[in-house]
């Protein structure tokens, strides 16, 4: 269980720890074979308060900083990466409505916390990712409100989110600045969803997209300006990057959890399978990456927490937590020899959950090539 010193904290997180246990580890299993986006399961999450994490106490929420956010998805995840990650998600947008418009969050912030609405971030498109600032959604302003047109793609809560955060292009041609953010209402007029994407795995993460035909956006519904919004959405992926590889620190720890309560129990040649230096090294190998990721992704934890530029602290988290499951996870889902292929372990979908993590927030090449970039340019 992750360190905390706020009292609040500590039974959160306890609180995490007892439900991904109890709840979500057995469901994932059925989530995977039956390619099932548990709507039921995040609602039931919503009861304990935590999609108001980070909105402030006046407003119903926990008002618990963002290290707190982390550690929670850190627990979840070691139940299942897609279930922490579309939590996660729908908990973004209540805190981003209370810190950029409040008068947005006064209309949605109850639906919000309760679940009754989930939520997305919509950046991606079709032909767009990595590169935010090729964005083709178009916003037009005609008189009062803004005509939105164009489709998102990869976009994690799409398969029922109805309450997003889209960015779209306010003058073609401009990049990042001309990009501002719209709080789109997915049940009005110009909203239609696309059927939700067939993965290999993880479908707890709901990922889908969605089209707008002539969507009308209401003036007071632009929630970051062109020129700001840019910016706001790379400063909040650092805190993406950072709780994406707090996750799989989550996934890696219970991978080892298991292993070794494996091990004591299963005997070979007439003894346990801890007994076996060599079996028992592969432990001890995860548990220093383990401990290793752990420190990046704390240290990246305070300094978002700290309001302090965190870009390359995150980078550096994400790309070494991420490596660290992609090698650790089936090699512990290894020392359990064919007894690792059943459904009942998560190693399988603790894998996928470590590909996607590569893949989310800026993929590992990219987060390489601005770390190196920083090195040519600074000597």
């Amino acid at each position: 269980m992750p360190d905390t010193t706020d009292p609040r904290a500590e039974q959160l997180l306890r609180a995490a720890q007892d439900f991904a246990d109890r709840v979500v580890a057995p469901r994932a299993e059925a989530w995977d074979r039956t390619d099932t986006f548990d709507i039921d399961t995040l609602r039931e999450a919503a009861g304990f308060g935590w999609l108001g994490l980070q909105v402030p106490r006046d407003r119903g929420g926990l008002g618990l900083p963002f290290s707190v956010k982390s550690r929670l998805a850190e627990v979840l995840a070691g139940a299942d990466f897609g279930f922490a990650l579309s939590l996660i998600n729908t908990m973004n947008i209540g805190y981003k409505l209370c810190r950029d418009a409040p008068h947005l969050a006064d209309r949605y912030l109850p639906d919000l916390l309760s679940g009754a609405r989930l939520a997305s971030t919509a950046l991606t498109e079709p032909g767009a990712g990595t590169d935010f600032g090729a964005i083709t959604t178009t916003a037009t302003q005609s008189g009062d409100s803004w005509v939105l047109n164009g489709a998102k793609a990869w976009i994690i809560n799409a398969a029922a989110s109805d309450l997003i955060l889209l960015f779209a292009q306010t003058e073609p041609g401009r990049r990042g600045a001309g990009i501002a953010a719209f709080l789109i209402d997915g049940q009005r007029e110009g909203f239609s969803r696309t059927a939700p994407f067939a993965l290999t795995g993880q479908h707890s993460i709901g990922v889908g997209g969605f089209e707008l035909h002539d969507y009308r956006a209401r003036a007071d519904e632009m929630v970051q300006p062109p020129g700001k919004a840019f910016k706001y959405a790379l400063n909040d992926i650092n805190g993406a990057r950072t709780y994406v590889a707090a996750m799989c620190c989550g996934m890696v720890d219970a991978a080892l959890r298991i292993a070794g309560d494996y091990g004591r129990r299963r005997e070979t040649f007439g003894r346990p399978l801890v007994a076996h230096q060599g079996w028992r090294w592969s432990l001890a190998d995860a548990d220093v990456d383990l401990a290793a990721a752990r420190a990046l992704v704390r240290h990246a934890e305070a300094r978002v927490d700290a309001g302090e530029e965190a870009r390359h602290d995150a980078a550096r988290a994400k790309i070494f937590s991420t490596r660290m499951a992609e090698r650790h996870i089936p090699a512990l889902g290894q020392l359990m020899g064919a007894e690792g292929l059943r459904a009942c372990y998560p190693f399988g979908r603790h894998t996928m959950g470590a590909k996607i993590s590569g893949l989310v927030d800026g993929s590992t090449e990219i987060l390489l090539d601005g770390l190196a970039k920083r090195h040519a340019t600074e000597g």
